[in-house]
């Protein structure tokens, strides 16, 4: 891996540990988007739906990208999922600070009384490297920290087992800069092994990626040396005033997200006596990668998060009845290829990257499985009903394609409730 240049944010803070990690093994990831929502009711083939020939368990089966050779998804423990959903209320900050070491108490309370200021937190921080390139990173607990995070982010339970699990959770601009690949093993010399589970716009200046507290104590991270304030972003530039007061000169204070736009903005209208024209910066993209899914359960599960309203059951319906979930991939008489029997042609306009790896694979069910998504969702099947069947007609031009594929979908429904 090539060395690439730092954040310029915190040149220096966050340089508490250097540690030396060698990738060991390379899988890919895997790529979500936005949050699921159930889907409407349709019309099925009872007599598919209600008995006959036992379902898939999709649960106990592992996803291969054969006949291609590839490495297998790598499997762990399983952890407590990290769910999602009503009562996480993201509370970005607003102000980032790296003190030069441990923030006493006293000196936390001293800031939460700051005027303005709504709420604070304090995680540990500091850097290792990889192969002789610095990545910052903060060590925190996912059930605290994922409010600080953007929406996106904070609702995507994948990015929280990961922290759980043990992994690390790169930043997307980390991940493209330095190269890295998700599902990716690290060893840290004398230390633990890491894998890279996931990757999100995390949305925190100079920091390339999260791991748990636990993690980030045997990496020897230091102690509640980053600051995190929300509060109002009109105010932005007296909570950094008081947060610098606070915590010291030498600290490293910067603005955070639209609070760092505001700031941005009213430098440049002080500087040219007007205000800036266009748009402030770009948005860091809401894009949330989480590494391979380990059963085909898991892997139609996020796959529909592509297509907000469809089903996972329709998507793993179509799997069992296109391919037996992966164990006849084909070529069909017909030419069709891969888990989920594309025509090269249709797969050229709405084949995806799936897992990040770089390459739309017709052959691998890590992509595959998302582009049916993606094809399914170009035809409207995430609006329910009719939609949805004429969408699954548009898979496979046949009606009694359409009720088996819905039948189907019913029954998996009832089997993993």
């Amino acid at each position: 891996m090539s060395p690439a240049t730092r954040s310029s944010y915190l040149p220096v803070v966050l340089a508490g540990l250097t540690a030396t990690i060698v990738v060991t093994a390379v899988v890919a990831g895997y790529l979500l988007f936005r949050p699921e929502r159930s889907v409407g009711s349709v019309r099925v083939d009872r007599a598919v739906a209600g008995g006959g020939k036992a379902l898939t368990a999709l649960d106990r089966m592992v996803p291969t990208t054969a006949p291609h050779a590839a490495t297998a998804p790598t499997t762990s423990a399983p952890a407590p999922r990290m769910t999602g959903g009503p009562g996480i209320t993201p509370t970005p900050p607003q102000v980032f600070a790296v003190a030069q070491a441990s923030v006493p108490r006293a000196t936390l309370h001293k800031i939460s009384a700051l005027k303005h200021v709504q709420k604070i937190a304090a995680v540990d921080a500091g850097t290792v490297r990889v192969s002789g390139t610095a990545i910052s990173l903060l060590a925190v607990k996912p059930a605290e920290f994922r409010s600080w995070t953007p929406k996106a982010v904070a609702g995507e339970p994948g990015v929280w087992d990961a922290i759980a699990k043990g992994e690390i959770v790169a930043d997307a601009r980390a991940v493209r800069r330095l190269g890295m690949l998700l599902g990716a093993d690290y060893q840290v010399d004398n230390g633990p092994r890491l894998r890279l589970g996931a990757s999100a716009a995390l949305g925190l200046p100079g920091v390339d990626g999260l791991v748990s507290v636990e993690v980030g104590r045997g990496l020897g991270l230091l102690p509640g040396v980053a600051v995190l304030v929300h509060g109002a972003d009109e105010h932005v530039a007296a909570l950094g005033s008081g947060v610098r007061a606070a915590l010291g000169q030498k600290s490293q204070v910067v603005a955070v997200g639209e609070a760092a736009n505001r700031v941005t903005k009213a430098a440049k209208a002080g500087k040219d006596g007007k205000a800036e024209d266009g748009a402030a910066r770009p948005k860091a993209p809401q894009r949330v990668v989480v590494g391979r899914p380990g059963s085909y359960l898991e892997l139609y599960q996020v796959s529909a998060k592509v297509c907000p309203g469809l089903s996972w059951t329709v998507l793993a319906a179509i799997g069992q009845v296109e391919s037996s979930h992966g164990r006849n991939n084909g070529p069909s008489s017909a030419g069709a290829l891969g888990p989920m029997q594309f025509m090269p042609a249709t797969w050229k306009a709405y084949g995806v990257d799936g897992d990040g790896d770089g390459k739309a694979d017709i052959w691998s069910p890590y992509d595959a499985v998302p582009s049916a998504a993606n094809y399914l969702c170009a035809n409207g099947a995430n609006q329910g009903g009719k939609k949805l069947e004429k969408a699954v007609w548009f898979y496979n031009h046949s009606w009694s394609y359409v009720r088996k594929v819905l039948g189907i979908a019913e029954g998996y429904a009832r089997q993993y409730g």
